[in-house]
């Protein structure tokens, strides 16, 4: 009998209805390299007080909802970081695709290790790509990381042709502005078979976490991004594309 492999995984959404199209269940794994200043789940950075779970485990509960998501929903690995699993991640992937199930990557692109990326990406419908900022220095800023790891990414899901949605956190007085938005349409033109970008409004629900954790939050200073001013954003930054 084979053997499948065991994951970390901190919960499981089984109605998700914004992480990818139609109706998903959401397999939020554990474990980030990360350490974003506007991160709202700290507590899924490193595996401990996590589940164990079996690559067969997460499929057969996902087969449960079948019914729910076969006509145009799926499943969607998040996280935390789903490649900071590469080999389990993949194994799940095999075995949804097997299934006949919509896969979905909601990623920051690092994490990974380069041996499975390939295998991972083959099995990968769409990809949900976080930018965290769009130069180097801006990503160190944001994320505590060099840009390496997003950037090799970001070329092997050009190489795969994958379907690609990206997002971006709009953040008070970081990059809540018109220039941004102009540059980040820039930056956008790196990437193929974009189908949708959407700018998401910084919130600050993850604060008692990090109080409770004992974890010091960078942004206790600044508000919550305005939605109305955020949608306004995301006009512009349309508009820009369709310019292209």
């Amino acid at each position: 009998m084979k053997a499948f492999k065991e994951g970390y995984i901190h919960s499981i959404e089984t109605m998700g209805l914004v992480d990818g199209p139609g109706i998903r269940i959401v397999i939020f794994m554990q474990g980030c390299p990360l350490r974003c200043i506007f991160c709202h789940n700290p507590d899924t950075w490193t595996p401990i007080s996590s589940t164990k779970k079996t690559s067969k485990e997460i499929v057969d509960q996902i087969r449960k909802y079948r019914p729910f998501i076969e006509k145009d929903g799926g499943v969607t690995f998040s996280g935390g970081e789903p490649l900071f699993q590469s080999e389990f991640l993949l194994e799940c992937l095999k075995l949804c695709k097997k299934a006949g199930i919509h896969t979905c990557l909601d990623t920051s692109g690092c994490g990974y290790d380069k041996k499975y990326l390939d295998e991972i990406l083959k099995y990968t419908d769409l990809v949900i790509l976080d930018i965290k900022a769009i130069t180097t220095d801006g990503y160190k800023k944001i994320t505590g990381n060099k840009m390496d790891m997003f950037n090799y990414f970001k070329d092997k899901v050009k190489e795969h042709k994958n379907k690609l949605w990206l997002r971006q956190v709009i953040i008070p007085s970081i990059n809540d502005n018109e220039t941004y938005i102009k540059d980040l349409k820039n930056y956008i033109n790196q990437f193929d078979n974009v189908e949708k970008v959407e700018l998401l409004p910084y919130h600050d629900m993850g604060v008692s976490k990090y109080k409770k954790l004992g974890i010091k939050y960078k942004l206790l200073d600044t508000p919550p991004m305005d939605k109305e001013k955020c949608m306004k954003l995301q006009e512009l930054l349309e508009k820009e594309v369709t310019k292209n």
